[in-house]
């Protein structure tokens, strides 16, 4: 009798080691070997590089003894794991010089065209992000742009911190990445990257601040990662390809915008996506879809994920939906894209404003599911709610009456075991449970729903 392969989940505990095992058979270099000081003051590029380019083994990790080391961007190659210990730092630089020329490639650490490639060891790899603040704003900080350089265009000129573009077999686990300029961890066009034991930690109050962004990349894994950031915390975006196969698991989220984010730029599929076992904590929205360049969304599964939204200032997208799924068109002649197969398995929910599913005349949701559910709705800032946010493009920012669920230009949800709950004295603010209009959402169901409102005080003193 042929025997039966192992199941996924049990292969993935050896999966994680693998690395740890392989190691203890690498070559390893130093870059003090090669003359880098790690005192934070001097530029240490040169010889970083230099220990890279040294590596000519199928499997080479290159470590930084303790202390910080200052440096411009450097470029990782195939078969190269860098190692930062515990007590070890990358600096990135500050200045303009310190980037190449071309904006897309500003990274404090890059790798293009490389496979079996990583970052690990327990240290940190720092963006400096303080340093390209103008104005320090609690609302929204004001940041340095490069824009007078011509290499782009807009306030976003900036360098993020950790580059995969266009790379296969991927690793990036124990480390800690923090105070990133503009993103933090970006995956482009990568496929087979695994993503786990990462810490984030960027400034809550600088905008594009994000934590990871997957790009046009395939068999993505992301587990047990805490993400502390000011923008999108988990970010996937097609811009020239699809997007298939990726899985986050067991990680902790806070974020100013979206904790998981699918778009804005949405040029191609996504399918066959799943979240689980996640906690999003005090964010501006919980999970997301702006789907607004014509790409279409299929197969994805939300399951085991607690929820606490609350409103921020109205600059930051969001207005502290849990669960927002949207498509429009972002411009008058963009197409319309559509999803579909979407599910939200045992979720629980403590949010100050409500569910937001608004689909298009051309882009409709079609198949959700709403399983195992507990929606808690309650106010405890001073921010102004009554709107419903489109942003970006769309209608932009609408004044409108809250409500529990409110649904456009859907066919086919089915609600079961939905429980909504209102812990609030400022009922006014509360429209309805549910609000849609049947002309534009059609095939709904509902099993064992219910909503009630309940006092606070009795409410907590049941808790």
């Amino acid at each position: 009798m042929d025997a039966s392969p192992l199941p996924l989940l049990t292969l993935i505990p050896f999966l994680l080691l693998l690395p740890d095992i392989i190691r203890s058979h690498t070559p390893t270099v130093s870059v003090r070997d090669f003359g880098a000081t790690g005192d934070g003051k001097h530029y240490d590029t040169s010889a970083i590089q230099s220990a890279i380019d040294s590596c000519h083994t199928k499997q080479c990790y290159v470590t930084f003894p303790n202390g910080t080391y200052l440096t411009a961007t450097i470029h990782l190659k195939s078969n190269v794991i860098l190692d930062i210990p515990k007590g070890s730092t990358i600096l990135g630089g500050t200045k303009l010089e310190d980037y190449p020329k071309e904006s897309r490639r500003w990274f404090v650490i890059l790798a293009e065209k490389a496979s079996d490639v990583g970052i690990t060891g327990g240290g940190v790899v720092d963006g400096q992000g303080s340093e390209f603040v103008v104005k320090f704003d609690e609302r929204k900080n004001v940041m340095v742009s490069w824009n007078h350089t011509g290499a782009c265009s807009g306030d976003e000129c900036r360098p993020r911190l950790v580059g995969f573009l266009d790379s296969t077999n991927v690793r990036v686990w124990n480390v800690t990445f923090t105070q990133p300029a503009y993103w933090c961890l970006n995956i482009f066009r990568c496929r087979n990257t695994s993503i786990h034991d990462v810490s984030i930690y960027g400034d809550f109050n600088t905008p594009n601040n994000d934590g990871i962004d997957i790009e046009d990349s395939n068999d993505t894994v992301i587990t047990r990662c805490h993400i502390d950031t000011g923008d999108d915390a988990i970010c996937p975006k097609t811009y020239s390809s699809p997007m298939y196969n990726l899985t986050a698991t067991d990680s902790w989220i806070r974020t100013k915008s979206s904790a998981i984010k699918l778009g804005s730029a949405s040029w191609f599929d996504f399918k066959n996506l799943v979240f689980d076992n996640i906690t999003i904590v005090d964010s501006h929205r919980g999970l997301g879809f702006q789907i607004r360049d014509g790409g279409n969304v299929s197969d994805v599964t939300f399951s085991n994920i607690n929820i606490s939204t609350r409103y921020y200032d109205p600059s930051w997208w969001g207005r502290a939906e849990p669960i927002y799924v949207t498509t429009c068109p972002r411009h008058l002649n963009s197409k319309e894209g559509s999803i579909s197969n979407l599910n939200f398995v045992n979720i629980t929910v403590n949010s100050e404003n409500g569910i937001f599913l608004s689909g298009s005349k051309g882009g409709l949701l079609r198949n959700l599911r709403f399983i195992n559910m507990n929606l808690t709705y309650r106010r405890w800032t001073r921010y102004e709610g009554g709107s419903i946010d489109y942003r970006p493009g769309c209608q932009g920012l609408v004044n409108h009456n809250i409500a529990g669920i409110i649904m456009e230009h859907i066919d086919g949800l089915d609600v079961e075991n939905v429980n909504m709950r209102w812990i609030d004295g400022r009922t006014e603010e509360w429209d309805n449970p549910l609000e849609f209009r049947p002309s534009t959402v059609n095939n709904i169901s509902l099993l064992n729903f219910r909503s009630g409102f309940y006092p606070e005080k009795g409410y907590f003193d049941s808790k």
